[in-house]
């Protein structure tokens, strides 16, 4: 009998490992599944917050227009980075530049980038390709003179100038910069001038009138075939 009784409790005793194994690898197993749905989680939020960018599908001309080697002085020396100015636009009226610095080109740039997408604003074209009237800017040190130009004229402008008309989606304009070469005043000072560019249609609605009116009083001798043609013509 005693020799059954202590068979009977190894028994026992071996078993119990096995289920405590059992038990173990049960635990673990359910923790594993909760990890990787956590994962999961965390992966479709991750591809959420990434997905807005890719679902506007706006294909933006990226310009850089200078890149500056700054440098701060600590306790142990210099510390060099970079920052970098970006124009960014879509090329049918819409433009926006940024600033970014970084220790290394690429980061000040990508910084530079997301900057000027948050910044874009809305400037009305006339017939798609130059300015409806002609405009100044000025900021600190920098003045700009924008001026509409027929069609064949081409980009008349510096290199910082000429970035942000070729990301609005301008193909005929002649402009002057007076003043300052600095490339950060400059672009400042010509979106001064674009941000006071207006269009017969928004001056025809603050007004309370039609755009036939005011195309009327230009001084020229237009029959109202020709009005309407022009008004149908002007889209912003």
């Amino acid at each position: 009998m005693a020799d059954e009784t202590n068979q009977e409790v190894e028994t026992v005793a071996a078993a119990a490992p096995e289920g405590g194994e059992r038990e173990g690898r049960r635990g673990r197993g359910r923790g594993g599944e909760r990890g990787g749905e956590r994962g999961e989680r965390r992966g479709r939020r991750d591809d959420r917050r990434g997905k807005p960018e890719e679902e506007q599908g706006e294909e933006l001309i990226e310009k850089l227009v200078h890149i500056n080697r700054v440098s701060k002085t600590v306790k142990g020396g210099k510390r060099f980075g970079f920052a970098a100015l970006v124009v960014v636009g879509d090329g049918k009226g819409r433009v926006g530049f940024g600033h970014g610095k970084a220790r290394e080109v690429p980061e000040a740039i990508t910084k530079a980038t997301a900057s000027a997408k948050k910044k874009m604003i809305r400037v009305a074209l006339k017939e798609g390709r130059t300015l409806h009237h002609d405009g100044k800017g000025h900021f600190g040190a920098g003045k700009v003179n924008l001026r509409s130009a027929p069609a064949g004229t081409g980009i008349i402008a510096g290199g910082p100038m000429r970035a942000v008309f070729e990301s609005l989606g301008v193909h005929d304009v002649v402009t002057k910069s007076v003043g300052t070469s600095n490339p950060y005043n400059m672009i400042r000072a010509t979106f001064a001038a674009l941000g006071e560019q207006t269009s017969p249609k928004s001056v025809a609605q603050r007004r309370g009138k039609k755009v036939t009116d005011l195309l009327s009083r230009d001084g020229h001798h237009h029959s109202e075939a020709q009005l309407e043609a022009a008004a149908a013509a002007i889209t912003e």
